[in-house]
C-alpha cells in the first residue's frame, strides 16, 4: 500500500506479553510515525509476568522474578526505558542453591553450573553423589566427543558424558526447575546449546568449564550464575508498566481477542469479534497453540505451530515469620530431584534474593508444583495444594504453624516444550513465515524461554517489519514516479 502523512503505516501486534510489548516498543523506536495497535485478550498486559503487593507489605512475583544479564536484551531494554538505576543485584551473601537428597538439603557443589562442574574438588567433597557417581563424573574428562550432529535429548547427553547419578541427582532437578520439562524428551541443542558447543570445542565439559572459569572469573557460585541476575526494584511488573507507558501514543486494546488474520491484495486483515481491520503488517506474539488458531488459514504455518507441545506448573506463594522455619536454609532455594518422589519441583526464597520483598523478619517462599512430569498436580484444588505444600515444607525446612499468606497461581499450558527436533521445526516454520511479507512471529515458543530471549524475539520481529515497510514504501514511491 502506498502511504502518506494522512495514511500512516499500520502494524498490528497480537499478544500483550513481554514479547509483544517488546515488539511494539521497538517498532515505536524505529518508526515513530508508524501506527501501532496492540491486541491483548486479557484485561491486563504482561502475560505471565505478574507482580502484586499485599496490604501487609509483601511484594510477590507470580512467575519469573528476575532476568539474566549475560544475554543483553532485557538489560538493554531497561536502559532505554530509563530504569537501569532501579535494577537490583542478587544478595551477594546468599548466592547458593541446595538440592534434596534422601530428605536432606545439601548445597550444590561450588562451580557446578546447570550441568557441568568447573571445580572438581567441590564435587569430590559433596555428599549429594556417591563415590561411584563421583568416579563416573571424573571419567567425563576422557570420554570422546560425539561426532554426530543429530539432535540429542538432555538426558542422553548428560548420562553419556557424566553418568546416570549426576543426571538424577544434579542435572535433572536443576534443569527441571527451569523448563518444567521431561529431560528425556528435551532437546539439548535447543535448550543448552552452549554445552553441546563446549563438547565440540574442548572434547569435555570439565575442560570447557575450567577454561571458562579461568577466563571469566566465575567458579564459586552453584546452580545458576546468580551474580548475573537482576530484578526491577518494584518487581517484573515495573518493566511491563514502563513498556506500557512508552506506548502512550499508540493504541492498546485490552480484553480484545483476535480470532483470525488473513492476507489479501491490500494487506493483512485482523478479525476480532464482528470487526475487521486492515494492517500493513502483523506480529503474532501468542503461545504457539493460540497462534495456530489465529493463523489457521495459513495451513503450513499452523501445522508447525501445533507441533510445539506445552506444559505448565503452579506456583504456590507462602509468606511466614522467619521464626516459623526451624531449619532455615542459607541460600536462594532448593530443587527436588524426580527420584526423591516428592510432589514439589523446587522452592525459591524470594525474600532472600532481593531487598524490599518482605517486611523485616518475614520470609517469602515460592513453591513450584507440577510440570511436564506431573501434569495431574495441575488439577489440584487450592486446599489440596495447600496441604501438599505445608506438609512438604514442614518436613524439609521445619515449617511450623499457618502461613500469613497462601495463594496459588496456575500457569497451565504456558511453557513451550523444546522436544527433540525443535530447532528443525522452528527453522521450517520460519521458512514458511518468510513466504508471507509483513507477517512475523515472536514469543517463547521458538528460540528461548527466558525474559531476555522473549525480548530479543519481539525486537527482532519489529526490526524485520520495519525493514519490510521501508522496502514496501520505496517500491510504492518508485511505482508512482
Amino acid at each position: 500500500m502506498t502511504q502518506s502523512a494522512s495514511n500512516p503505516r499500520r502494524v498490528a501486534v497480537i499478544g500483550g506479553g513481554i514479547s509483544g510489548l517488546a515488539a511494539a516498543h521497538r517498532l515505536n523506536e524505529l518508526d515513530p510515525a508508524c501506527e501501532i495497535h496492540l491486541f491483548e485478550g486479557d484485561q491486563k498486559l504482561g502475560g505471565v509476568l505478574q507482580t502484586s503487593r499485599t496490604d501487609d507489605g509483601y511484594l510477590l512475583e507470580h512467575s519469573a522474578d528476575n532476568f539474566i544479564t549475560n544475554i543483553p536484551f532485557a538489560l538493554d531494554l531497561c536502559k532505554r526505558l530509563g530504569m537501569e538505576a532501579d535494577l537490583l543485584p542478587t544478595n551477594e551473601t546468599l548466592r547458593k542453591a541446595f538440592v534434596l537428597r534422601k530428605g536432606k538439603l545439601y548445597p550444590v557443589p561450588e562451580g557446578f553450573v546447570l550441568m557441568a562442574p568447573s571445580q572438581i574438588w567441590s564435587v569430590i567433597a559433596t555428599p549429594i553423589l556417591s563415590w561411584g557417581g563421583k568416579l563416573r563424573l571424573a571419567q567425563e574428562y576422557f570420554i570422546r566427543r560425539r561426532e554426530s550432529p543429530a539432535d540429542e535429548s538432555l538426558q542422553s547427553f548428560v548420562t553419556r558424558r557424566m553418568g546416570q547419578e549426576v543426571y538424577d541427582r544434579l542435572v535433572q532437578p536443576l534443569i527441571g526447575g527451569i523448563y518444567t520439562a521431561d529431560p528425556q524428551k528435551l532437546s539439548v541443542q535447543a535448550t543448552l546449546q552452549q554445552f553441546v558447543q563446549m563438547e565440540r570445542e574442548h572434547g569435555s565439559l570439565i575442560k570447557g568449564m575450567r577454561r571458562r572459569s579461568q577466563t571469566s572469573g566465575e567458579g564459586k557460585e552453584s546452580g545458576a550464575r546468580y551474580s548475573m541476575f537482576v530484578a526491577p526494584k518494584e518487581g517484573m511488573a515495573q518493566l511491563v508498566r514502563k513498556l506500557h507507558e512508552s506506548l502512550a501514543d499508540q493504541s492498546i486494546h485490552l480484553g480484545v481477542k483476535v480470532d483470525r488474520i488473513r492476507r489479501d491484495e491490500r494487506g493483512w486483515i485482523v478479525q476480532h469479534g464482528s470487526e475487521e481491520e486492515l494492517f500493513d503488517a502483523v506480529i503474532v506474539a501468542l503461545p504457539a497453540p493460540q497462534a495456530a488458531e489465529v493463523l489457521s488459514e495459513q495451513a503450513a504455518i499452523a501445522n508447525y505451530l501445533r507441533q510445539i507441545p506445552y506444559a505448565g506448573c503452579s506456583v504456590a506463594i507462602v509468606t511466614v515469620d522467619q521464626t516459623q522455619i526451624r531449619k532455615p536454609v542459607e541460600g536462594f532455594g532448593f530443587v527436588v530431584p524426580e527420584i526423591e518422589n516428592r510432589k514439589i519441583l523446587a522452592v525459591s526464597f524470594s525474600s532472600a534474593k532481593y531487598p524490599g520483598r518482605a517486611p523485616e523478619g518475614k520470609v517469602i517462599l515460592r513453591i513450584f508444583v507440577g510440570g511436564a512430569c506431573h501434569p495431574e498436580l495441575a488439577d489440584l484444588s487450592d486446599e489440596e495444594m495447600r496441604s501438599i505444600v505445608q506438609s512438604e515444607l514442614a518436613e524439609l525446612i521445619g515449617l511450623e504453624g499457618e502461613p500469613e499468606n497462601f495463594l496459588v497461581t496456575r500457569w497451565n499450558g504456558k511453557m513451550p516444550q523444546y522436544h527433540l527436533g525443535h530447532l528443525d521445526r522452528v527453522a521450517a516454520l520460519e521458512e514458511e513465515a518468510a513466504k508471507l511479507p509483513g507477517l512475523e512471529l515472536a514469543g517463547n515458543a521458538y528460540r528461548g524461554v527466558g525474559v531476555p530471549q522473549c525480548i530479543q524475539s519481539g525486537e527482532g520481529a519489529a526490526s524485520r517489519v520495519t525493514e519490510f515497510l521501508k522496502n514496501a514504501g520505496n517500491a510504492s514511491y518508485t511505482e508512482t514516479n
